[in-house]
């Protein structure tokens, strides 16, 4: 009989892991991610795999988010030398997002270690290095939407497009057991249908077993027309207080939609008292690969907002500049007003945008934008729950800057994106819930049986479903 254990982002946002195993599949991994949330270096020297990594024969990657994909090179040093399997766009942005990830654990563990040695305490080893993110990226194994690929004689696999972020794909494994064919659908994270760039999610009908992400299972967004006029408010405070706009921005996917939006406001004339800086290497990267990609992106949306585009980053803002170097980012700082800095992490627990909080969290003038889910014990969550005091760098600051949240900007679908994509599923399909806060999965749920009659299983981290 096939199983499936969820061992990670159960009832929980992070760390997507779920294995599925069967006497014809053997042992498969979709998704390996990290959690997110406090201290990194601890994160990472506490996070364990509930299984052994030798014994897993497949890795199928639903996109290159790290709370989905993070984990993978401890994976491969723990022992993993099995195939991972990603859409094709998402080869290539794992092989920026995971090497910047590397980088900044081992600079974090090199700090902390500082702070150790002068303890006489005993130095932390790293649970992998950029030899094992070698390895990893050597493994991948990219395919195109739409086109089936077997990870074995009897187990055969098809992306479809999620629309989540760039290379983002929903999984379908249709496998042998028992003489039956049976088959796994994983939703992976389910994109907005209002967020620009990315293609609708495809729409699948069959399953035996949907795992189906819920991140805002209970909310749904606020109209994208009410959150640009949103911001343009944003932009006009901000400016008579002459102040300062704060933006942390996850790399894929946030950060080019916000260039989007951005470029339109430029287009609109209302960003010429403003300069926009992208103050994150990841993210420039990133959209070079956005670029590299450009013709799979919604090109009707773009050809209204930017006719004859064919760059996000030369063509959606003129004016805009990358922020490369330390040099660049410090720099930053010597702008009185006026500046638009969009900076990683999203969640706010890494990246420079930590360093730009320092300088400018504790003047009222200044403007925080968030636009995008954060997560339970981030920084960012803290300052959006309205906390008036943080750490930052083991050092208080006094929070006197805006904090404002714009609801529209998300790249997961709302409660009901989420029952009008599961609602087409026929009746027989056994439907788990992922990715999401208790509150969040329970209050989709109880709607999904109250008004469709489809029920719906909870699982915890550890938890096991036959089928």
């Amino acid at each position: 009989m096939a199983t499936i254990k969820f061992l990670g982002a159960a009832q929980e946002v992070t760390g997507s892991c779920h294995m599925l195993e069967a006497p014809s599949l053997g042992r498969i991994l979709l998704d390996c991610g990290m959690h997110q949330g406090g201290s990194r270096v601890d994160r990472e020297q506490q996070e364990i795999f509930l299984f052994d990594p030798h014994t897993i024969d497949a890795v199928i990657l639903s996109h290159a988010h790290l709370d989905h994909s993070g984990m993978l090179p401890q994976l491969v040093h723990d022992g993993y030398d099995g195939p991972i399997h990603c859409a094709d766009a998402t080869a290539d942005l794992l092989q920026v997002m995971l090497l910047d990830s590397v980088s900044i654990y081992l600079g974090d563990l090199q700090r902390e270690n500082r702070i150790l040695a002068r303890k006489g305490k005993p130095l932390l080893e790293p649970k992998y290095t950029e030899k094992d993110v070698s390895k990893t990226l050597s493994l991948c194994q990219s395919h195109i939407y739409k086109a089936d690929f077997f990870i074995s004689a009897g187990a055969k696999v098809t992306f479809h497009d999620a629309g989540h972020i760039l290379g983002s794909a929903i999984i379908e494994l249709t496998f042998s057991d028992k003489g039956k064919n049976k088959k796994v659908v994983f939703s992976g994270d389910l994109g907005n249908k209002n967020a620009v760039l990315m293609n609708d999610p495809t729409v699948l009908k069959e399953a035996d077993l949907l795992l189906m992400e819920g991140t805002y299972g209970d909310r749904d967004h606020r109209p994208m027309e009410d959150t640009v006029a949103q911001l343009k408010q944003i932009l006009l405070n901000t400016q008579k207080r002459g102040g300062n706009i704060m933006i942390p921005a996850f790399a894929v996917g946030r950060t080019q939609e916000l260039l989007f939006y951005l470029g339109q406001l430029h287009r609109d004339g209302l960003l010429d008292n403003w300069q926009v800086i992208l103050d994150s290497p990841m993210a420039i990267e990133v959209t070079k690969v956005y670029d590299r990609w450009f013709e799979s992106l919604d090109s009707q949306e773009i050809e209204q907002a930017t006719p004859k585009a064919h760059s996000i980053i030369k063509d959606f803002i003129p004016r805009l500049f990358l922020s490369v170097t330390t040099e660049n980012s410090m720099a930053v700082n010597n702008i009185a007003k006026g500046a638009i800095i969009i900076a990683g992490s999203g969640m706010c627990t890494g990246g420079r945008i930590r360093h730009h909080f320092k300088q400018r969290i504790w003047d009222s003038r200044n403007t925080i934008i968030f636009c995008g889910f954060q997560a339970q014990g981030t920084l960012g969550r803290l300052l959006v729950d309205g906390k008036q005091y943080i750490k930052i760098f083991n050092e208080s600051y006094n929070v006197k800057a805006k904090v404002e949240t714009l609801g529209g900007f998300s790249a997961h679908a709302g409660q009901q994106e989420l029952m009008d994509w599961v609602s087409n599923f026929d009746d027989s399909t056994r439907v788990a819930l992922v990715h999401g806060d208790p509150e969040a999965l329970e209050a989709l749920s109880q709607r999904l049986w109250n008004e469709k009659k489809i029920a719906t299983d909870i699982p915890q981290v550890g938890h096991c479903i036959a089928f």
